[in-house]
């Protein structure tokens, strides 16, 4: 008798795992939950690391703003007796979110990943690795770009009246910016995947980008705290830029279709 041997053909890697069950709506459901269980365990446990610091990363936060304000003007107001206190929780959380990212992107992955295909989850450290990296990159653009930019108009604006600027709105406007930027510098990421599944191709995104120009203002005037165009385009003209660099990753790396 002779043994045959079996080999894994291009058509097995484009299939599913015949081991693993289907999941029902209540599975992903489940599944869903230990994801978000994990990811808050995460930014707790970032949190509490954070918290030590939490004066001196609001002292960075508000540094883009206190560098355009008056000498001997340049301490920020409060004016509740607990605002300090529950700004300085806030401030831990914020950086947990940035702390805890890569631990983020894994159970994203996770969550996602049996819906894919083999040779699909062979993305997994790449996707989690320049998730975070574009995620913490672009948190790091809107602090020293959008920000900067924008707490230099609105300070130039008001020059001639008297400023009393208060902690917690200046954290909750900086905060926004940040986050919206980490968020937003995701679509490349997002774009290399919806081209390696096929659903997108490089001629679609070129064919739709007047529309893509067209949303991300409206992307940008939803999640900017301010409703001036100065904040807008500071975030949207980033959001088409990398738009446009999603269509280079989607040339490069996408689904080739046969003819």
């Amino acid at each position: 008798m002779t043994e045959t041997t079996y080999t894994e053909s291009p058509a097995d890697e484009e299939a599913p795992d015949a081991d693993l069950p289907k999941m029902s709506f209540l599975d992903h459901l489940e599944e869903l939950r230990k994801r978000l269980i994990i990811s808050i365990i995460a930014v707790f446990v970032a949190f509490l690391a954070c918290w030590n610091y939490a004066d001196k990363i609001f002292g960075l936060i508000q540094a883009p703003l206190t560098k355009f304000l008056p000498p001997g003007d340049q301490k920020l107001a409060y004016t509740r007796l607990t605002e300090p206190f529950f700004l300085y929780m806030k401030v831990a959380f914020f950086a947990a979110i940035f702390v805890a990212s890569p631990i983020l992107m894994w159970q994203v992955w996770r969550f996602i990943s049996p819906g894919l295909y083999k040779r699909e989850r062979r993305y997994a450290a790449p996707f989690i690795i320049f998730a975070t990296l574009f995620f913490i990159g672009g948190g790091y653009f809107g602090y020293r770009v959008i920000l900067p930019g924008t707490c230099a108009f609105f300070v130039e604006s008001g020059r001639q009246f008297k400023q009393m600027i208060k902690v917690d709105e200046y954290f909750s406007f900086a905060s926004t910016i940040v986050l919206a930027s980490g968020a937003v510098f995701e679509t490349p990421i997002l774009i290399f995947f919806l081209a390696r599944l096929g659903i997108v191709t490089p001629h679609f995104l070129l064919q739709k980008s007047k529309y893509a120009i067209v949303l991300s203002f409206i992307i940008a005037a939803v999640v900017t705290p301010t409703p001036d165009m100065v904040t807008q385009s500071f975030l949207a003209v980033p959001m088409i830029a990398l738009y446009f660099l999603g269509v280079g990753v989607a040339f490069m790396f996408g689904k080739r279709r046969d003819a």
